[in-house]
């Protein structure tokens, strides 16, 4: 059999690709963290962009969680004002669309962002200024919606998630937890996943990261989460009998709850890089999105941060390709089953299917 053809990076740069979860809070341009915090009296670890740029980096692989999350307080610490959210909105569609990008669900912690005065529903019409701005800035090649987060170790997860009702019809696609998930599981939220299910609404969950199974358990079967973020963790109910090779399928026997997710086309929002450096993936080359993906799973490819992980949609797809050895027809699979699974309208979703992303895959057949 002739090996697979693993793409080049510029073809995976200008191939059409679904981003389901990523963080506008991790995925700021070095220079404006700069720009902005010069402006709002914020100090910063450096105020030159490259070093910045790598003090990030080095933060997010150095380990230490409590590393980790200061970045997200210089990320945060500048994003307080109308301006400055509208600025990090438009520059982050803008280059999501540059790297090819044709579908973005974009989530955040509104409360996060109240410190400098703005309402919650002020935070929320800023950032759909700035993805509107950039969407025209792209030339319309682009369609961004937001997610709503609520932190799991604070109180107004109910707040948030009428929010995102409340918004649905002004950019908002739906509504998702963050943050520390042991001792924080997701039936603590019972109420706002019930008040945007019984509003006919969307979820996702952050589950199956920093926690295992119990936690991706209760994200699906209590609080009816559509996605899981991350949900690496459901590798814990799957036993691998043999591995695939030689044109063999790989054979393995999947426990109710992995049975479940897959039955049931539950997708996973997964994210290698941000997976390697947290810890809860050894490599990009044992990441578990090897065998989901082999064994059918809903899989979808993922940045998470890209400012903290240096990563984009191309970077993520060109490790993946290089570590398994996958060719474009699966990065198409990949983003099929992304764009399969947004929370957008049935009909949009099917037509930026078959006019822009098979299309494309199509032509370099």
């Amino acid at each position: 059999m002739e090996p697979t053809r693993v793409p080049p990076v510029e073809e995976l740069r200008s191939a059409p690709k679904v981003l389901l979860h990523d963080h506008l809070d991790g995925g700021l341009r070095p220079a404006t963290i700069v720009d902005l915090a010069a402006e709002a009296g914020h100090e910063l670890p450096t105020n030159d962009a490259d070093e910045l740029a790598v003090w990030f980096a080095e933060s997010a692989d150095s380990g230490s969680l409590v590393r980790y999350l200061e970045t997200f307080e210089h990320t945060v610490g500048v994003m307080q004002s109308a301006d400055a959210l509208t600025r990090v909105a438009r520059e982050c569609a803008e280059d999501l669309a540059a790297d090819g990008v044709v579908y973005a669900e974009i989530r955040y912690a509104p409360e996060l962002h109240v410190q400098g005065g703005l309402t919650l529903t002020e935070v929320v019409a800023a950032v759909q200024e700035g993805f509107d701005q950039g969407i025209e800035a792209s030339g319309g090649r682009i369609v961004v919606r937001q997610l709503l987060t609520a932190m799991r170790q604070a109180a107004p997860s109910l707040e948030i998630a009428e929010l995102a009702i409340a918004a649905r019809d002004r950019g908002v696609a739906g509504f998702d937890i963050a943050g520390p998930e042991a001792g924080y599981p997701p039936t603590r939220f019972l109420d706002a996943f019930d008040y945007v299910r019984q509003e006919n609404g969307h979820a996702t969950c952050h589950a199956g990261e920093a926690f295992g199974l119990p936690s991706i358990w209760e994200a699906v079967q209590w609080c009816g989460a559509d996605r899981l973020g991350h949900g690496v963790r459901i590798i814990d109910d799957i036993h691998v009998k043999e591995a695939a090779g030689d044109g063999a399928p790989v054979r393995a026997e999947l426990g109710l709850l992995a049975s479940y997710i897959r039955d049931k086309r539950i997708p996973l929002e997964m994210c290698p890089s941000s997976n390697v450096q947290t810890g809860a993936a050894e490599s990009i080359a044992t990441h578990p999105i090897g065998l989901l993906t082999d064994l059918r799973f809903r899989v979808t490819v993922n940045t998470d941060n890209r400012l903290m992980s240096r990563t984009s949609m191309t970077e993520e797809f060109r490790l993946l390709c290089e570590a398994f050895g996958w060719g474009l027809d699966k990065v198409e699979w990949l983003t099929v089953n992304a764009m399969k699974s947004a929370f957008l309208p049935y009909d949009e979703r099917y037509r930026l299917i078959m006019e822009t992303i098979k299309p494309w895959y199509a032509e370099r057949r």
